[in-house]
């Protein structure tokens, strides 16, 4: 029996985010510490296993309730089973599918709800698994748009390019969503995008608390509307985002350390001029940047990512966010 295993990272976005559904620009990392996996083989139906994310027995009430805070009302079984949909009719016209079934199961630890993309890993590495399955090829730029319109146009999930970007790319990647970048392949519409030499970073923390974790959508679908409505501070912030982004890929080049943490203090306090953060989601930035970090958003909320200057100063983060009841870590971005 032929067994395929496809996984997908976390990430965290560097710069620029949330600018990237707004034709904008973003600098975002590959989190290789966390991962989602997803196991296929072939079987006499095609079958969807149920996993521990998405438990429907539970010990107790209280255990139910948990689990609904943890992780709402979907777990991942709904990613997988778009994404399956979402495949067939992209093949439709364009490949023939072989007529064998499949199992397929998914396995992941990334945080949940905390901005670290877990529900685009899913999606990603349930994409991998089936193009290998059915030996079909989506070209490398266009995988990222086809797993967008999985959430998006499926399952309403308000995101943008930028973490399905960096988890088919993997590593570090500039990415271009301006309205002269953007070309359209394959009925999908895709960016510019320019993998950078990891090696280029300075040293990078992150840090993440499942307690202040809240959905995507609570953030995006706010922001949205706000943008489409035409508000002056959001359609200028985002400028400014993506000029952020552009401004921060010269600093990696030039290998301006001082320069990127700064840059990465202006994201986030751009963030806070155009939108009302939890608690909870402040005082992570306010107690890293205490330390003497930069810090910022690692996506919607929940998690951050800054630049540290030395073991000691990563110490004491560890330490101060901790007590806050944060894991802080090094990502692993190779």
């Amino acid at each position: 029996m032929e067994l395929l295993r496809r996984r997908a990272y976390a990430r965290a976005g560097l710069m620029g985010n949330p600018s990237d559904g707004y034709h904008g620009k973003t600098l975002s990392v590959i989190v290789r510490n966390f991962r989602a996996e997803v196991v296929l083989y072939e079987w006499e139906d095609v079958e969807i296993v149920l996993t521990q994310e998405d438990r429907v027995r539970f010990p107790s009430v209280r255990e139910l309730v948990r689990d609904v805070d943890l992780h709402g009302y979907y777990g991942g079984i709904r990613l997988v089973k778009a994404t399956i949909k979402k495949f067939v009719e992209y093949c439709r016209g364009r490949h023939a599918l072989h007529d064998r079934n499949f199992s397929i199961r998914y396995a992941t630890n990334i945080p949940r709800q905390v901005g670290l993309a877990g529900s685009s890993a899913i999606s990603v590495a349930t994409t991998r698994a089936l193009m290998e399955f059915y030996q079909v090829a989506i070209p490398l730029d266009v995988q990222p748009s086809f797993v967008l319109s999985v959430e998006r146009d499926e399952l309403g999930i308000a995101a943008g390019l930028q973490d399905r970007v960096v988890q088919v790319y993997g590593g570090l990647v500039y990415m271009d969503f301006s309205r002269t970048a953007m070309v359209e392949k394959h009925g999908l519409w895709c960016g510019r995008y320019e993998p950078l030499d990891p090696t280029l970073l300075p040293p990078l923390y992150l840090a993440y608390s499942e307690e202040a974790g809240e959905p995507t959508e609570v953030f995006h679908n706010n922001l949205r509307a706000r943008y489409d409505a035409g508000e002056p501070a959001v359609v200028e912030a985002m400028r400014e985002f993506a000029g952020l982004a552009q401004q921060a890929r010269e600093a990696l080049v030039q290998r301006q350390t001082d320069r990127l943490a700064a840059l990465i203090d202006r994201n986030f306090d751009l963030r806070c001029s155009i939108c009302r953060l939890p608690r909870a989601h402040l005082e992570m930035i306010e107690v890293a940047r205490r330390v003497g970090a930069s810090a910022k958003f690692a996506g919607s909320g929940g998690a951050i990512i800054g630049v540290y200057r030395d073991d000691a100063m990563f110490h004491d983060l560890t330490q101060a966010l901790g007590d806050i009841g944060c894991r802080v870590i090094r990502p692993d971005i190779a």
